[in-house]
């Protein structure tokens, strides 16, 4: 059956990843004859509207299904089972009086209690005009009574206005109207009550919240299933896991974040402390490069969730000092005395590297059906022969999610399955598709280095003044996706 599925006007790239990630998580594609992984859902946008419009009518098999998918989702704010539609209120009653009466009756029952919520798209209504429209529904039917509080079933009046200047999106053809009962809607409460200012123990890279939230659900978190973040710093990710009621575990190669934050009360699991969540089954001090599995341990992880160091607030580090790797130094043990204390020599740690590692983590210790959901970095040059994502013969891409962050670059949310078994064959395979995605990526990238891509435009003048070179403007952001 078609819903209307309104979204919140954000991340406007992650929207539809989010809601077919949770129709799978949900049992949307149970009886889907394709077996294909991440098979899609249908979509479609109301007459003449734009690509970017909050509102989509998509294609589910159940009720449960939409209002689950509605009621976990951070993007969608809500899922509604259409009665009528119109470019004026005449066209809208008439849709509405043609609407199954089987469809309508059980929710017009004397027993149950109802409310008529007014929204709009594009402009303002005072609460006069809302009033004044709800009491034009006395053509339906109502036999219940009005509870504005905890109604049995909740209908809504969407408007979509056609004027300029609708949150930057192109005007619409004509005014649209829509009529319908509220299946399921998000609960926003959740992102206030886990933002990062509030935070007990907070570090410069730290995953926002609702970002966090939409990595968890892109991974399909849930009880049962075990999560693991290979960069877990403070935690931020593997707390929305945690959320979900998915046992998480986490590692870190600076020992100072995963043992002792800033105190015996300011830590990562003060943060699960903090939102009464289940604490980690494990925080390790490991390095990405040199994973601390044993060999024969594998296909123990049901998602990874990551975002890994690309240079820009915190660059990539591995074991090993630069004259260690280098040769130019032996390799030296650690004395007894020394050894509760002691911070390992760690070398940078290029993305390209660290992204190879992570894949190869990924096929080895992901389960069959497993998610690998990760952050990759992006320059935002149209036609770029460097621009094309990492990839492995255990996985399949289902997703990327783009977030631009200034005018040269973005990140992608990228979200893959694991499709196949790690074998020797496989990880030979990967080793040639690695050496390919490094020869085809330019210097900025190979280096793991993109503090000069973010923070510094393309037009950037720099003009000499005696010694010195002074920046004649800031960079300016974009935020078209947030």
């Amino acid at each position: 059956m078609w819903y209307l599925c309104v979204f919140f006007h954000r991340y406007l790239d992650y929207r539809k990843p989010e809601v077919e990630s949770l129709a799978e998580l949900f049992g949307a594609f149970e009886n889907n004859q394709n077996d294909d992984v991440g098979s899609k859902l249908q979509w479609k946008l109301p007459q003449h509207h734009h690509p970017d419009s909050p509102f989509h009518l998509v294609n589910l098999p159940s009720e449960q299904i939409a209002r689950n998918i509605a009621n976990r989702s951070i993007l969608v704010k809500g899922m509604y089972e259409v009665w009528g539609e119109g470019g004026n209120y005449e066209e809208l009653k008439d849709s509405i009086m043609s609407y199954p009466d089987e469809r309508k009756l059980p929710y017009l029952d004397s027993n149950s209690t109802f409310r008529i919520t007014v929204d709009t798209f594009g402009r303002v209504i005072s609460q006069q005009e809302q009033k004044e429209l709800i009491q034009g529904f006395s053509y339906i039917p109502f036999k219940g009574k009005v509870n504005l509080r905890n109604p049995d079933h909740n209908f809504w009046l969407i408007e979509i206005d056609n004027s300029e200047g609708s949150n930057g999106l192109p005007r619409v053809a004509q005014k649209t109207i829509f009529f319908g009962r509220e299946v399921g809607g998000s609960d926003r409460k959740l992102i206030p009550t886990y933002e990062l200012k509030s935070r007990n123990y907070l570090g410069p890279t730290a995953m926002d919240a609702e970002i966090a939230f939409l990595m968890a659900n892109q991974a399909l978190a849930t009880p049962g299933k075990l999560v693991y973040d290979p960069f877990v710093g403070t935690g931020s990710i593997l707390v929305a896991a945690a959320h979900y009621g998915a046992m998480t575990m986490g590692a870190d190669i600076d020992i100072r974040v995963v043992r002792d934050g800033r105190g015996p009360d300011c830590n990562v699991w003060s943060n699960f402390k903090q939102y009464g969540l289940e604490m980690p089954i494990g925080l390790l001090r490991a390095d990405n490069n040199l994973p601390p599995w044993r060999p024969g341990l594998k296909e123990m992880f049901d998602a990874i969730i990551c975002d890994p160091p690309y240079g820009v607030r915190a660059g990539g580090r591995k074991s090993g000092g630069r004259k260690l790797l280098k040769g130019a130094v032996e390799p030296y043990i650690v004395p007894d005395d020394k050894r509760t204390d002691h911070i390992p020599s760690t070398a940078p740690y290029s993305l390209v590297e660290c992204v190879h590692d992570l894949l190869d983590l990924a096929a080895r210790m992901l389960v069959i059906g497993g998610r690998l959901v990760f952050f990759y970095p992006f320059l935002r040059e149209e036609e770029s022969p460097h621009n094309h994502f990492p990839e492995h013969p255990c996985f399949k891409l289902i997703s990327s999610s783009e977030q631009i962050l200034s005018s040269r670059y973005c990140r992608i949310l990228l979200t893959m399955v694991k499709t196949g078994p790690y074998t020797e064959e496989v990880n030979l395979a990967a080793r040639i598709k690695h050496l390919e995605f490094r020869e085809n990526h330019v210097k900025w990238l190979e280096e793991g280095n993109l503090h000069s891509a973010v923070f510094s435009p393309a037009d950037t003048q720099l003009t000499e003044a005696g010694d010195y070179k002074i920046k004649d403007q800031k960079p300016k952001y974009r935020g078209k996706y947030v």
